[in-house]
């Protein structure tokens, strides 16, 4: 505890946001990070407590060793709190991008004011790891002669292959996307992670040994049981991305899209990858409206800012959440509560209880949803449900629908009919606790295997793959 009243004297501080009206015109990241400085003074605000709720499972998944590096900060051993950072963590600077911080939910200060800026303290070590050429290659020292096939690049499948990589192993890593990354690549929008940040650490994976073989459909281009044949262990890590779509009269019409299709489409723009002008999807001058409140919606609301849109509205099925933590989620566990994104910050008008009932079309193209308010209530069985509220129809204008309302899991494909593969009550990919599916040398992680959930969850659950694949193959 690098400074015994630094959480009483010392105010939270974080980075700020370029002004709406700069950022809205660029795809870039926005946010101006505070100096090495301001840094190790929020490292000083650590209370260095008893029990970390912060390194917890309710806090932190991957486990970082919080406390540890944040008085290494405040001290200025920048280069120690980065080693601390990658004992648990692959990819900190993807997290401290893109993780919700569930760790700031669980750390103690937040009980009597505001929590410790750990997501900044953690990206601020991760940069200057970076900068400062710290984080090199790390290629084995010894080769096993084992070879794994990782199928999927998302942050699951991109952090087996670095620690099998790192373990002796060869790595090969099959990706149906044109690049590596999965939704890093394809999902995230550029103003939440530009890709050189992600594309440095592909080029690390590379020269450490790992081989990607990108535009490769495992189950359509090549069958999954080569793969099993030629590898000594295969592992899935391809995501959960089947999304949860809107069974209305409508939905048929032009102008209605999934969220990820819309997304990965305005990606491949920025990186330059044509994208055809009969499939184009773009929000200039039109009226949007994004159905789903989640952290997809959210990243549509801010694509459809930048592509120029007339005017944007979100629409959410539940009820608006309370404004602080919830009783329902007490500390440390991450609050029920509301949450404004940077990008309602740049303009989205948002309701809360609204169900789409249709989609009303002028020819084959959406021109309006109707929509009616609805409200919970407890039947007889004890099961909450969802009502209309009788009078409250509405028909908004529209020429732009964008489905953000969740994931359904791994949806079904090719690869995933695999015979002997068993499938959970929610359609994930059925394994025992060391992540070993039904079929002799095929393992799962990250969201194929959990369901839809955060990037360091997806970073745990390779790590946690791997260190089993790699005792498998020692014996």
């Amino acid at each position: 505890m690098g400074d015994p009243r630094g959480f009483v004297t010392l105010t939270r501080a974080v980075a700020s946001r370029q002004p709406v009206a700069e950022r809205v015109r660029h795809w870039g990241e926005f946010y101006e990070p505070l100096g090495a400085t301001a840094v190790q003074s929020q490292g000083a605000r650590c209370m260095d407590c008893g029990v970390p709720f912060c390194q917890g499972d309710s806090g932190c998944p991957v486990h970082n060793v919080i406390p540890e590096w944040n008085d290494l900060v405040y001290r200025g051993r920048w280069r120690e709190a980065l080693d601390a950072l990658q004992a648990t963590n692959n990819f900190p600077e993807l997290t401290g991008r893109l993780c919700p911080a569930p760790c700031e939910s669980a750390c103690v200060l937040g009980l009597i004011g505001e929590p410790v800026a750990i997501r900044t303290i953690e990206q601020a070590i991760a940069d200057r790891g970076f900068a400062e050429r710290w984080i090199v290659p790390r290629p084995p020292r010894v080769e096993t002669g084992k070879s794994v096939a990782i199928v999927g690049s998302g942050p699951s499948g991109l952090a087996a292959a670095q620690q099998l990589r790192r373990a002796g192993h060869r790595v090969m890593v099959y990706e149906r996307n044109e690049r590596a990354g999965g939704l890093l690549r394809f999902g995230i929008p550029d103003f939440k992670l530009e890709k050189r940040v992600l594309d440095r650490r592909i080029e690390q994976l590379d020269a450490e040994g790992v081989v990607f073989r990108c535009g490769i459909a495992v189950g359509e281009d090549i069958a999954l049981d080569e793969l099993l044949a030629s590898h000594d262990a295969t592992c899935l890590t391809v995501g959960a991305a089947a999304a949860r779509d809107l069974a209305v009269p409508g939905r048929e019409l032009r102008g209605v899209h999934m969220a990820l299709d819309y997304l990965g489409q305005q990606n491949r723009r920025v990186a330059g990858i044509p994208v055809g002008d009969e499939a184009a999807v773009d929000a200039r001058g039109k009226h949007v409206v994004v159905i789903g409140g989640g952290d997809t919606g959210s990243d549509c609301v801010g694509t459809a800012h930048r592509q120029g849109a007339r005017s944007v509205r979100q629409f959410e099925l539940m009820p608006q959440p309370p404004l602080a933590r919830a009783a329902s989620t007490p500390w440390p566990s991450w609050p029920m509560q509301l949450r404004t994104s940077h990008a309602h910050e740049e303009g989205c008008e948002r309701q809360w209880s609204v169900s789409t009932v249709a989609f009303v079309g002028d020819g084959e193209r959406v021109r309006a949803l109707r929509t009616v308010r609805v409200e919970q209530t407890v039947g007889a069985d004890g099961r909450t449900q969802v009502v209309p509220v009788a009078g409250s129809e509405a028909e908004i204008e529209t020429e732009l629908v964008l489905l953000a309302m969740g994931f359904t899991g791994p949806g079904e494909s090719p690869l995933l009919a695999q015979p002997g593969l068993a499938r959970d009550v929610r359609g994930n990919i059925g394994t025992d606790d060391a992540h070993r599916t039904a079929v002799r040398g095929l393992y799962a992680a990250g969201d194929v295997r959990r369901g839809a959930s955060l990037i360091v969850w997806a970073i745990r659950e390779g790590r946690d793959m791997a260190e089993v694949v790699d005792r498998d193959l020692r014996g």
